[in-house]
């Protein structure tokens, strides 16, 4: 079946008052983003919904481009008929075929905002009801819990049925909320964390510390390929790959071996809130579940954060490892999360790292380096691209070929 467009709807920016506009637009932005490789469908934002016109595209590939975008609640591909009662019957019979169950319920739900139409709301939901009813044998009505719905709108410039109802990703538009930069290991929880802090509208740009020859070529691309995994949640992730080595080396010769793993974590915090601040972002999100290893007690936290005031968003902290496994799962990330590549947070780990590190020993054997530089070094050697979804980066090869 042919479908003249699809409608969007809101859901939680309904609540947004004075602000809506903004979250419509940005909303708009991403949509717009999501099928930049499809020129033909125009996208309308109105205050209650948004409505993609698409002009001959296929409705199944847009549907599967909307339902990873964050701020809508549900969308119904939409059939569009001319002003008369039989075109309207007739659409209505074949929508209701292609999606009802056998013995199942339906209700028709119209509303006329066209006044010139012969049919007011009430006589619309009688004709329509009755004429499919007539064409569908094993069909009831079921005006209170029903199997399918039939929305039909009546407007100057047409009627409008739709009856299927895709839910979509909820949350709030990335973006909306700000950026904030994730530190994106190739572990489970941070490209969960990276998804649930874009769910809520944050704008996340991914930060990998990389320490060869310790960690591979394969971790890097490894960390590259979670975050292409969450991109498609905002359409593009800038990544900023950091060079490690030299002090996580340094770290190692310098520090206890019980605190090898808190001045790791510090310099990693302390590098990220400098590329938070030239890259404008407000916080930093990271994968930290409490109490899931030694750098994950509160002693650790307080420890490791006495380096920044920056706000540290931790979306998985209260979960335990089952539950951030099915969310991975549920996005794609799990698999390639659990690919056996090091990253800088298992390499060098202590035997017995501290679980209760005290801060000013942190601070005293810190002060024997000079930090400052290797720092400022390192923010020297970072590497930054951006990681598009993998249809993007499909579309972007077809079209260098013409050139």
């Amino acid at each position: 079946m042919e479908f003249e467009r699809i409608l969007i709807r809101y859901g939680e920016l309904s609540t947004k008052g004075k602000n809506r506009k903004q979250f419509v637009a940005k909303l708009a932005t991403n949509v717009k983003q999501a099928i930049k490789d499809m020129p033909e469908i125009k996208v309308h934002g109105e205050r209650d919904r948004m409505q993609l016109y698409l002009n001959g595209a296929s409705h199944e590939k847009v549907t599967e481009r909307l339902k990873p975008i964050f701020g809508i609640q549900s969308f119904s591909p939409v059939v569009k008929t001319e002003l008369d009662v039989a075109a309207v019957n007739e659409a209505a019979y074949a929508l209701v075929r292609e999606h009802h169950k056998e013995n199942g319920t339906f209700k028709v739900a119209a509303r006329r905002s066209f006044r010139d139409f012969p049919l007011d709301s009430s006589e619309l939901n009688q004709e329509v009801g009755a004429f499919v009813l007539r064409k569908i044998e094993d069909l009831t009505v079921n005006v209170k819990q029903p199997d399918l719905k039939l929305n039909v709108e009546v407007r100057s410039d047409g009627v409008f049925l739709s009856c299927a109802t895709i839910l979509g990703a909820g949350g709030l538009p990335v973006s909306s909320s700000g950026r904030a930069m994730l530190m994106l290991s190739g572990g489970i929880d941070s490209p969960v964390a990276g998804y649930l802090a874009m769910k809520r509208g944050v704008e996340v740009e991914a930060v990998h510390f990389h320490s060869p020859p310790y960690t591979s070529e394969q971790a890097k691309q490894k960390a590259i390929d979670l975050a292409r995994k969450i991109a498609k949640y905002s359409g593009q992730i800038q990544m900023h790959v950091v060079p490690f080595t030299e002090i996580q080396e340094t770290i190692k010769k310098q520090v206890p071996e019980s605190y090898i793993m808190t001045v790791t974590r510090r310099m990693m915090l302390l590098i990220t809130d400098a590329l938070r601040r030239k890259r404008n972002g407000l916080a930093i999100v990271n994968g930290e579940s409490l109490g899931q290893v030694a750098s994950q007690t509160l002693e650790s936290m307080l420890a490791i954060n006495a380096v920044t005031t920056t706000p540290i968003i931790r979306p998985v902290v209260s979960m335990d490892k089952n539950e951030i496994i099915k969310i991975a799962q549920e996005i794609d990330t799990f698999e390639l999360s659990i690919q056996p590549f090091e990253d800088c947070c298992t390499i060098f780990t202590p035997t017995a790292p501290k679980t209760k590190p005290k801060l000013e020993k942190v601070v005293h054997y810190e002060s024997f380096v000079d930090f400052d530089a290797l720092i400022e070094k390192a923010l020297n050697g970072i590497e930054t691209f951006p990681v598009e979804v993998a249809e993007m980066a499909e579309v972007k090869d077809e079209f260098a070929d013409l050139f």
